[in-house]
């Protein structure tokens, strides 16, 4: 599925990208680039929609590391995207991680701008959800610019911890606060499970909330024909009334499940559902799926097109919603 216990522990930040390209090793010190290039069009779900080209991935992966002897390991990493610059033919780039840390052993410790440990979790596998969010994580924040992240790779076991010291609000979505991040993940004879858990604790307690707790866990095997995955999470925080004088209990759920055909060496067909439901008020029971088919070129497997089509119950201005589909190219390094 999208994010494979075993292609996360390969993938860590310690590690750089498994598909990175060596540009130069010499005398301890690594360089390793690695790029990420996705256009596609698409008319997304909606009400009298247009299809139009989108950028879903533009990036640049640069990691650098030392071998400073003793099995200890110096690394940074600086990634930029143009996505945002593409979609709206606006000059420069978008910063999207930048960190430095030790590796020694299993462990390694980071920080900067960079994931949180929360970022690990989900096995939805649609090209593009656009009613419902990736998993409830994604529902608030899941990378910060004033991170401190540690990872440890066991022989079947990848955990996760990260704090985030001062989220800002530099995203839209009304965030501000600390985010406390752990994620767990294992692999038992072929069967991939993993939990994860996020605490928010707004700056702005009057506006915001007590505090915001999420947990979700997921599990995906692999029957040989096909992979099939699923994941359940939720979030439930406090809220105060219009008085201002009593708190509230408010829960969001979702799940999402989600299969994997091979149906050749170079053909893979995927289908998924997944549903949001929530008591939070404006909020909807709503339900998205899609199915989408990739095909990756024999001769160079980073080269794949790919065509999609999603769906979903939600009612825009006591309208049905319209079908979504999408068509694009994928190169990558």
């Amino acid at each position: 599925m999208k994010k494979l216990l075993l292609a996360v522990a390969v993938s860590s930040v310690a590690a750089g990208s498994a598909n990175a390209a060596t540009v130069y090793e010499k005398d301890g010190f690594t360089y390793k680039l690695n790029g990420d290039f996705q256009v596609q069009m698409r008319e997304a779900i909606g009400v009298d929609e247009r299809a139009e080209v989108e950028y879903d991935d533009l990036e640049l992966k640069n990691y650098v590391s030392y071998d400073l002897g003793n099995g200890l390991t110096g690394f940074g990493r600086l990634d930029f995207g143009f996505k945002d610059a593409a979609e709206d033919d606006t000059n420069g780039s978008n910063l999207e991680e930048a960190y430095v840390g030790l590796k020694y052993g299993v462990a390694s410790f980071s920080f900067g701008k960079q994931n949180f440990a929360s970022d690990e979790f989900g096995i939805e596998e649609a090209y593009e959800v656009e009613t419902i969010d990736e998993d409830r994580f994604d529902g608030f924040e899941t990378d910060g610019d004033d991170s401190v992240r540690v990872d440890v790779e066991l022989d079947n076991i990848y955990i996760v911890a990260s704090h985030e010291m001062d989220a800002d609000d530099d995203k839209g979505k009304g965030i501000g606060g600390e985010f406390y991040d752990l994620f767990v993940g294992t692999d038992i004879a072929g069967l991939e499970l993993a939990a994860a858990y996020q605490q928010y604790r707004p700056v702005d307690v009057a506006v915001n909330g007590d505090s915001v707790g999420t947990y979700g866990v997921s599990a995906a095997y692999d029957f040989g024909f096909m992979s099939l995955a699923a994941d359940y999470s939720v979030s439930d925080w406090t809220k105060d009334d219009d008085q201002n004088v009593s708190w509230t209990e408010e829960d969001m759920t979702q799940y999402n499940v989600a299969a994997v055909f091979g149906v050749a060496s170079t053909t893979d067909v995927a289908v998924g559902v997944g549903n949001k439901d929530s008591d939070v008020d404006g909020y909807k029971d709503v339900t998205e799926w899609y199915a989408n088919v990739t095909y990756k070129f024999p001769e160079a497997k980073n080269v794949r097109v790919f065509a999609e089509v999603a769906d979903s119950d939600l009612k825009k201005s006591n309208k049905e919603v319209d079908m979504g589909m999408l068509a694009g190219l994928r190169v990558k390094f």
